[in-house]
C-alpha cells in the first residue's frame, strides 16, 4: 500500500485526544451506528464484529460494513494477536477520543457539512442518554446520589475559553485512564459530557 493509497489519518493528539483534520473521518462518525459501535470500543475495549453487532443491535453483516468505513476513515484498525484462527478479526480504536473544530474546515464545503452532522448526532446521543438516565435514576438511589449535573454563567474571552476547555478535557482523560483499583468493588461504565459556547441568559 502506497502512502496515497492509505486511509487519511486524524491529526496530532493531545492528552490521548485525536484532532479531527479529514472529511472522510467526520463522515464516518456522522453515522448512529458508527457512533455507538465507537462508543461499544471505547467501553468494552477490542471486539468483533459480531460481538459489536449484538451490543448495538444490528446484523453482523452490517456491522462488518461499518467496521470498514470506520477503519477506512483511519479511526478503527484490527488487532491481529487477539484472533483464534484465521477467520476471527478483532477491531479497536486507533484512538481513545476524537475531536475537531469547523474552523480546519472552512474552505471545504462538504467537510463542514459532514463535521456539523457529527455534531448533530452526538448531541442528540447526550440528549437520549440523559433522558435515559433521568427515567430510570430513582431504581438505583446509590447512583443517584453520586451522578452529577452543573451549568454556570461566566465571563471569558476565546483564548480563556480554550484553556478552560484543556483543563476539563484534561481531567476527564485522567480519570478514564487511571488505573482501576483492584479492590473488588463494582464499577459500571459513567457517561460524562461538557459543552461551552457563548449564549445569553
Amino acid at each position: 500500500m502506497t502512502p496515497d493509497e492509505r486511509p487519511p489519518q486524524p491529526g496530532p493528539s493531545s492528552h490521548g485526544v485525536r484532532t479531527i483534520t479529514d472529511a472522510k473521518a467526520l463522515s464516518a462518525m456522522a453515522n448512529p451506528f458508527r457512533s455507538r459501535m465507537m462508543d461499544a470500543l471505547k467501553v468494552d475495549g477490542p471486539s468483533t464484529a459480531s460481538a459489536l453487532a449484538a451490543r448495538t443491535g444490528q446484523a453482523v453483516g452490517s456491522a462488518s460494513h461499518h467496521l470498514k468505513v470506520l477503519s477506512e476513515a483511519g479511526l478503527v484498525e484490527e488487532v491481529p494477536e487477539l484472533a483464534k484462527d484465521r477467520r476471527e478479526r478483532w477491531w479497536r480504536l486507533v484512538d481513545p477520543g476524537t475531536r475537531w473544530s469547523r474552523a480546519d474546515f472552512a474552505s471545504d464545503t462538504a467537510a463542514v457539512t459532514a463535521a456539523y452532522a457529527a455534531e448533530a448526532l452526538a448531541l442528540q446521543r447526550q440528549f437520549e442518554r440523559v433522558q435515559e438516565w433521568n427515567a430510570n435514576a430513582a431504581t438505583v438511589p446509590e447512583w443517584d446520589d453520586a451522578a452529577f449535573a452543573t451549568q454556570n454563567w461566566m465571563r471569558l474571552s476565546p483564548p480563556e475559553m480554550r484553556e478552560m476547555a484543556e483543563e476539563i478535557i484534561e481531567v476527564l482523560v485522567r480519570w478514564s485512564r487511571r488505573e482501576v483499583p483492584d479492590d473488588g468493588v463494582e464499577r459500571e461504565s459513567v457517561f460524562v459530557f461538557s459543552r461551552g459556547f457563548p449564549a445569553q441568559p
